[in-house]
């Protein structure tokens, strides 16, 4: 008991000073003996506030707690390239153009020569000459000159559709009626061989690959190969010769 009285004393002195220093009027003595009253008061400017306003401040913003930032994989860069990136695409860009112009010009060629063939195929078949049936080696000379331009063709046999090594010759001795085998290893052994060959003559490779006729001057027609036609030109390899006339 005698501590519970003690610790409520305690307590009713702590609150009178704290009622002392917030401005309840004290009671002074004057010098003189008598009593007088003195009052004074004190104002406190009231220190929550800034701190109510900063935490205010502080919880001014939401955020959803299922919000999603996204990460630096979804940011929209857009992408850049280099001096040498540009400069190597244009290259390549040329190339191409560059490349789709042959190939365009290969085709008009092309077409050029296809066009070509078949009016030399129309203009021969319509002026081809007879010769004689009996005809020298010039004779043979100038009727197979008149069939330049036709087309090689494997197995051909005719100027409408075109020709091959023999059977160009075949079809030009045929006309002086001398009949030929159907390949040029097989007409190597017809006629006579010589070794100083004349116009109208029978030429062939020693292996018998190919054929044509000796025009004279070191000159040769003759079907050449896929993608030619009839024509003439200089002997470029050794030959052997067979006078059929």
């Amino acid at each position: 008991m005698k501590k519970t009285r003690k610790y409520v004393s305690m307590m009713a002195a702590a609150t009178i000073c704290g009622m002392l220093s917030i401005g309840i009027p004290a009671v002074a003595q004057a010098s003189d003996g008598s009593e007088a009253v003195v009052t004074s008061s004190r104002s406190f400017t009231p220190g929550s506030k800034v701190r109510a306003d900063l935490l205010t401040e502080s919880t001014a913003t939401t955020v959803e707690k299922d919000s999603s930032w996204g990460g630096i994989e979804s940011l929209n860069v857009p992408a850049t390239k280099s001096q040498a990136e540009k400069d190597a695409e244009a290259r390549a860009q040329q190339a191409q153009e560059q490349a789709q112009a042959a190939a365009s010009r290969r085709q008009s060629a092309q077409q050029v020569s296809r066009s070509a063939a078949r009016a030399a195929r129309a203009s021969t078949t319509d002026t081809v000459t007879d010769a004689p049936v009996s005809g020298t080696g010039a004779d043979v000379v100038n009727y197979a000159l008149q069939f330049q331009g036709i087309p090689y063709v494997y197995g051909g046999t005719d100027p409408a559709t075109g020709f091959d090594c023999s059977g160009f010759t075949q079809y030009v001795f045929a006309h002086f009626g001398i009949s030929l085998p159907r390949t040029a290893d097989a007409q190597r052994s017809v006629g006579v061989p010589v070794t100083d060959p004349a116009p109208g003559d029978l030429l062939v490779t020693s292996d018998g690959s190919h054929v044509g006729i000796y025009v004279g001057g070191g000159r040769m027609i003759h079907a050449p190969r896929p993608g030619r036609t009839v024509t003439v030109q200089k002997l470029y390899r050794d030959f052997e010769y067979r006078r059929l006339v």
